[in-house]
């Protein structure tokens, strides 16, 4: 089944293009299947780039996804073009009123990761999200940023400064193979890391209900679960294209950034040449486990969505 999203949006070119099964939102109302219904709370600057990214791994399952695009408020987006944001995505004041359900919501990350939590301009208006999720949102992935806040916010865990950018690829153990949304998991496999900020093992070991999932021994845990709050929070990016750190590092050295080269992603660590994507397959995986865990576990009823911690 395809994933269900406009046909102006530029996603829907770009997935046609590599093979993912589109669908306008015309054609998705004749088949009478109730599709999962799946917001994208966009934090990132590049939000075309980070849209492309996200659909094009819910997209590639035998289900059929609705997906909507969600914003803060009042912040404005400085990196994307009005017409697009105003075309296709809307705040969350808007999805809040209407009363809407959502049988999972994808909160992203964003370069904000030096400020503290309250020092973000949309910080409570994100905790508001983080408790709407719990009503609202049957199943929740917090990713980077995104899902250190919601960690913090439910947990209070807290995230700490790096000496040095945990920039590369690094290899992750995998720590619970039994868990379904590892389902297909290798023993270790390669993620890509783009972060100044870590949570520590300890303190999320601390905190009761949290079960890491895969852990670094160089750049410390991964994947996290918190079923109390039907949610999982990964640290680093299998979402990223082969290119997207690559993009990081152009962008720092073209800006006089200090920036050190991405371990283990160029070939022979040489930055002229082509890096290799050695993490596409997981990516797949662990984004298919979450949709195929949704499928299994959502009421088909929407209105029962948090019923049981409304």
């Amino acid at each position: 089944m395809p994933i269900k999203i406009p046909a102006n949006l530029p996603a829907f070119d770009v997935l046609t293009r590599e093979g993912v099964m589109v669908m306008d939102p015309d054609a998705a109302d004749r088949q009478d299947i109730r599709p999962l219904r799946i917001g994208l709370l966009n934090l990132m600057p590049k939000k075309i780039q980070t849209e492309n990214q996200f659909a094009r791994l819910i997209g590639a399952t035998p289900l059929q996804i609705e997906l909507s695009l969600i914003r803060m408020t009042e912040h404005q987006a400085r990196n994307t073009a009005a017409d697009h944001m105003e075309s296709f995505y809307r705040p969350f004041s808007e999805v809040a009123e209407s009363g809407e359900k959502f049988d999972g919501l994808i909160v992203t990350g964003a370069p904000i990761e030096h400020l503290d939590f309250d020092a973000v301009t949309y910080w409570e208006e994100l905790r508001q999200v983080f408790d709407w999720t719990q009503s609202h949102v049957h199943s929740t992935f917090g990713v980077c940023w995104g899902g250190m806040a919601m960690i913090n916010h439910f947990h209070g865990v807290a995230k700490h400064m790096l000496s040095e950018k945990a920039f590369g690829c690094f290899r992750h153990r995998n720590m619970a193979p039994s868990s379904p949304y590892l389902r297909g998991f290798s023993d270790d496999c390669v993620i890509p890391v783009s972060r100044w900020t870590e949570m520590r093992a300890a303190e999320i070991a601390d905190a009761p209900g949290l079960t890491i999932l895969l852990h670094s021994d160089d750049v410390g845990p991964c994947l996290v679960e918190d079923p109390g709050h039907r949610a999982i929070y990964i640290f680093n990016h299998l979402e990223y294209d082969s290119d997207t750190l690559k993009q990081e590092y152009d962008r720092d050295i073209a800006n006089g950034t200090p920036i050190a080269l991405p371990c283990n992603y160029y070939p022979d660590d040489d930055p002229a040449c082509q890096p290799q994507n050695r993490w596409r397959s997981h990516a797949h995986l662990l984004y298919g486990n979450w949709i195929n865990q949704i499928y299994q576990t959502t009421p088909f009823d929407m209105d029962r969505i948090g019923e049981a911690t409304a």
